[in-house]
């Protein structure tokens, strides 16, 4: 076999990957090498993406990750390159559960002591955003206007290309099938037909992560879970400009998607796997979820070969896992974002950067999200999840 060598060895050249190596060459440590598995860069779950992008979570941490993010979004263009394309078109969360409108409140208020304009709004005054919606049985609803959705793979491309002039190295073709160790430390990284030294490696493989840890002899609690994506013809009953609008009590999602409406609904009950093909025998339950609650759909198309299916990478408590391995001190994990990998893939690349280059991330503290939390026991599940 071949011998190549890098500082720093990625492996998954999706969003999250390719913003770490970006933040890494920008602060000057370009001697990176990305891996992917795949014959082309970005096709995994950065390319199947909802593309939504959020500040309304449950954790500190996660709307400090959100609240970076986002303002690095809106400026992405003249910062790094590229189209980030951010729409901040709101998000809507409609609460029906007594309970989880208590709840609800208390992060509306965390979020506004972080300094994120949501608030909490009346059933009737759901209506101005979103005509025609059934709200007989709501509670209430938070609503935060700088909330959207981006252009994943636009963001992406934008990293990758800045990275690459850098100089860092981009390998597709290349998945890894071993990482060696001497001791407390990985030296190498096994790919087809060569053996790559590194000094840090990072695990950015998203819904494969659990498996790239074991290369490492390292549990890295992360699973691939389907989510499936639908589309409507296009439909002029539903308003343009109406937000990210979330059923919390069914986890409904719709927005619209120029003028078709883009919606689906995770099926909680699907067993952990691989498969990217739309399940079209849960579409049923979709629908009846989301007319309930907007009757309108009742009279929209179905587009077919608009609809798609990726995977999300989930952990126990629906956090990403980041940070140095605690066993493993060249070994870095970033990954297990349970949905939110392409809305905090900034932050993350900043933070990993930190990491490695520092020792520790310093702009925001990750310390809730390391793997130690794990055998700690020491789990916060983040909440606001859909």
């Amino acid at each position: 076999m071949s011998q190549e060598n890098a500082s720093v060895i990625i492996i998954g050249a999706g969003i999250v990957g390719i913003s770490i190596a970006y933040h890494l060459a920008v602060r000057g440590c370009s001697d990176v090498v990305i891996l992917e598995k795949a014959g082309s860069e970005i096709t995994g779950s950065t390319a199947r993406s909802a593309a939504g992008v959020r500040h309304q979570f449950a954790s500190e941490v996660n709307i400090r990750l959100s609240l970076y993010s986002i303002e690095q979004l809106k400026h992405f263009q003249e910062t790094v390159g590229g189209y980030a394309e951010l729409k901040q078109i709101g998000y809507l969360l409609l609460v029906s559960n007594p309970q989880t409108w208590e709840q609800y409140k208390r992060n509306v208020a965390l979020q506004n002591s972080l300094g994120v304009r949501s608030q909490a709004i009346a059933p009737e005054q759901v209506l101005d955003l979103v005509p025609s919606i059934r709200i007989d049985d709501l509670l209430g609803a938070t609503y935060c206007p700088d909330d959207g959705y981006c252009d994943p793979h636009g963001i992406a491309t934008g990293y990758l290309s800045a990275a690459r002039q850098l100089g860092v190295r981009l390998m597709r073709s290349s998945p890894a099938l071993g990482i060696r160790k001497t001791r407390d430390r990985v030296t190498s990284v096994e790919i087809p037909g060569a053996h790559l030294n590194c000094e840090m490696v990072v695990n950015a493989a998203g819904p494969w992560a659990g498996q790239v840890g074991e290369l490492a002899g390292l549990h890295i609690p992360v699973r691939p879970f389907r989510r499936c994506v639908y589309m409507t013809e296009p439909f002029s009953p539903i308003p343009r400009d109406i937000p990210m609008t979330i059923d919390v009590s069914s986890d409904f999602y719709m927005r619209k998607e120029n003028e078709r409406v883009l919606f689906g609904l995770s099926n909680a009950d699907e067993p952990s796997s691989e498969n990217t093909a739309v399940d079209w025998e849960w579409l049923n339950t979709v629908i009846k979820a989301g007319i309930r609650r907007m009757p309108l759909l009742e009279n929209a198309g179905l587009a077919a070969k608009n609809c798609w299916a990726g995977l999300y990478e989930i952990t126990p408590d629906h956090n990403p896992v980041l940070g140095i391995h605690p066993d493993l001190p060249n070994y870095v994990d970033a990954s297990g974002f349970s949905g939110h990998g392409v809305m905090h893939a900034p932050a993350t690349g900043k933070l990993i950067a930190e990491e490695i280059l520092d020792g520790r991330a310093t702009s925001i503290n990750i310390d809730e999200l390391r793997i130690a939390r794990f055998a700690n026991q020491e789990l916060r599940p983040e909440a606001n999840v859909f």
